[in-house]
């Protein structure tokens, strides 16, 4: 079927990850055994739409999300376009399928009293200034977990208050930095040159290796934890706190595409929506009708 073919295709590509193909395998054998105990089907290489469509409706069925069933005929699909590249096959059973709606979910935001009350919790010593410089920086800049993971001592300009950060497709961006977040950044300074490190990056750990993305997760959820009854307390969640404190006090809207690094508009103008809350509040106080009940 030449699964093993595509596999060592997907290792000598360097855009995919070990996870990813891990993924890729995962639900490709999955879909064999579907064709195998469902259809009596062995070979994959040769199933029609039909198929394909059935395997669609059983996941349905188990109560999949539309998003893990997309990303299960993704991988399908990369599976059919790599024997049409070898020419094995002429045309890709899910050629026609249409990717099933995926409602997006509106995030939270933490609210700006929840921000300044976790400011206020941390311990006086290298771990505790660490994780508050990393909450600071995230909420007081936006930028996203990985940029922040990424980040270099020489891309820190703290006399000219900004930070170059490294964005998704190498895209570089400065984003500018607030005072509270340079004396924070200055103090930290201080407790990181007692901590031996080869590493250049501004987040390292006590031991001075450098920080992983579960870390960053587990210091934000830690300390939000404390202060908020939110079920999602993600690093994402403080970026979408700060593009939403920063739109509701009045910002622009294309000044804050730019800080985030966002290509298009549209990716900001999901921050619209989560003003709702905020405008349904304004009209029900501000309306004749409501204020003289």
């Amino acid at each position: 079927m030449y699964l093993s073919n595509f596999f060592d295709y997907l290792s000598k590509e360097k855009k995919f990850s070990n996870n990813t193909i891990i993924a890729y395998k995962n639900d490709i054998d999955t879909f064999c055994l579907f064709c195998k105990l469902e259809h009596g089907i062995k070979d994959i290489s040769r199933v029609r739409y039909s198929i394909v469509r059935s395997w669609v409706i059983s996941l349905s069925d188990l109560n999949l999300s539309p998003l893990t069933i997309n990303r299960k005929i993704s991988s399908l699909s990369k599976y059919y376009d790599f024997l049409i590249k070898i020419e094995k096959i002429k045309e890709s059973p899910t050629k026609n399928h249409k990717r099933l709606k995926v409602q997006k979910k509106i995030i939270i935001p933490f609210s700006e009293e929840e921000v300044f009350t976790v400011i206020d919790i941390f311990e006086n010593n290298f771990e505790g200034k660490r994780d508050l410089l990393i909450i600071d920086t995230l909420y007081s800049t936006g930028i996203r977990r990985d940029e922040l993971i990424k980040m270099k001592i020489n891309d820190v300009f703290l006399n000219e208050s900004m930070i170059k950060v490294h964005g998704k497709r190498n895209k570089e961006r400065l984003v500018p930095m607030l005072p509270s977040l340079i004396k924070r950044m200055n103090d930290y300074f201080n407790y990181r040159s007692n901590i031996s490190s080869i590493k250049e990056n501004v987040f390292i750990t006590s031991k001075g290796a450098q920080i992983g993305p579960s870390l960053v997760y587990r210091i934000v959820k830690k300390y939000f934890s404390k202060v908020s009854t939110k079920v999602k307390t993600s690093p994402h969640v403080l970026r979408h706190s700060f593009a939403t404190h920063l739109l509701n006090n009045g910002a622009d809207i294309n000044s804050i595409k730019e800080i985030l690094g966002h290509s298009s508009l549209a990716s900001t103008q999901i921050y619209t929506k989560i003003k709702m809350p905020k405008i349904i509040s304004d009209y029900k106080n501000n309306h004749p009708r409501e204020k003289n009940k």
